[in-house]
């Protein structure tokens, strides 16, 4: 495999393992105001708890796969704290430990809990509120607990993308319901809900799209359509995708996809080879928590300011390709034009989610794969 290609890999399979704050002011924070943005640094010294040597973040693979030395360099050099990040696998894995050892948790703060997964983390109290005074930074449609449970920190899209080569002549389908006409039989690759985050989500997007008693017909004019299933998002994009060499020139992928070929193309390219239907888009939102029973809680609370400060916020899209959750921070030129925030993402509720998700992936997996 090339060193381009295990790039790519890293950076655009990240997301989302996988989805109105008042924005008080505290004493933990000393934010100045330039003509281009908020900087916002970290003053130690105004805690009223002794800061310890070292906190740790409890995550996904993914996110823990993109952190480098520089990560939280800025904040070790602010507060005097090193940060610890401890990979637990996907984000239900990640979710279920940090429920597990709620009594004597292993870490201070939880990174990548997505709204997926929020209700089960709710229900078992498993965070320590905190509103942090950046979030008057954050759109309201990203703040999803009133109760200040979690923080936002990032988002992405789950969207089919589209060959452009393969659509020269032809239009791509326009959004869900067009991907089961007869012009695009066979055109399509997904990922198994099953066994894949953006699987997921697309499984959720038809359920938003069609409802209860509609998204079961809905698939099954995919699987009369020839649709392609495998099991995870590298195989269809590597091997399925017909931009790179497979047969399907339509894919479950991200939004980020396209500036993420951009950015990678060898040699380099000045327009996307790939492109998104925005109306497939499903929204996800990843969220840190300070974990109830840390011994830490003040200096989490300076970790989790630092995480949506524009110091850790502009480092997002190019090392996680995922979009940032503080919109005073501005986005590299290369996601500016090369892909797009959708105006209307589909999305559910998170407790809906939480009491179908298994028997919908249930139901499907009868329906689809007959099992």
């Amino acid at each position: 495999m090339s060193k381009r290609t295990t790039a790519l890999i890293l950076a655009v399979g990240l997301l989302l393992t996988a989805c109105g704050a008042d924005g008080d002011t505290t004493d933990q924070q000393d934010t100045t105001t330039t003509d281009e943005a908020t900087t916002t640094t970290v003053a130690a010294s105004t805690t009223t708890a002794e800061l310890p040597d070292t906190l740790t973040i409890i995550s996904h693979d993914s996110f823990a796969g993109g952190v480098t030395d520089e990560t939280f360099a800025a904040f070790t050099a602010e507060t005097g704290i090193e940060v610890e990040v401890l990979p637990a696998g996907d984000a239900g894995s990640m979710t279920n430990q940090a429920i597990l050892t709620k009594e004597n948790p292993v870490a201070d703060v939880l990174f990548g809990i997505d709204d997926s997964f929020l209700s089960r983390a709710f229900d078992e109290a498993i965070f320590e509120p905190y509103e942090s005074a950046l979030l008057a930074d954050v759109p309201d449609r990203l703040q999803l607990d009133p109760e200040h449970r979690v923080t936002p920190i990032d988002y992405g899209d789950v969207c089919v993308n589209y060959d452009v080569s393969a659509y020269s002549t032809t239009a791509p389908p326009l959004n869900i319901e067009q991907l089961a006409n007869p012009e695009f039989a066979a055109d399509l690759v997904v990922e198994s809900p099953a066994t894949s985050s953006p699987g997921l989500a697309f499984l959720l997007a038809t359920i938003a799209t069609f409802g209860e008693d509609g998204w079961q017909d809905y698939w099954r004019q995919l699987v009369d359509n020839g649709v392609n299933i495998v099991s995870d998002w590298d195989t269809a994009y590597y091997q399925e995708f017909s931009h790179w060499g497979g047969d399907d020139p339509l894919v479950v992928s991200y939004a980020s996809s396209p500036p993420a070929e951009v950015i990678f193309a060898d040699p380099p390219a000045d327009e996307a080879p790939t492109g998104v239907i925005d109306e497939t888009c499903y929204r996800q939102i990843e969220f840190a928590g300070i974990l109830a029973g840390s011994d830490d809680v003040e200096a989490s609370q300076l970790l989790v300011d630092f995480m949506l400060s524009p110091d850790f916020q502009e480092s997002i899209p190019l090392t996680w390709f995922v979009f940032p959750a503080n919109e005073a921070v501005e986005l590299p030129q290369e996601f500016v034009d090369y892909t797009i925030i959708p105006a209307s993402p589909i999305s559910l509720e998170p407790a809906l989610v939480e009491a179908n998700r298994e028997r919908w992936i249930e139901e499907w997996s009868e329906l689809v794969l007959g099992s």
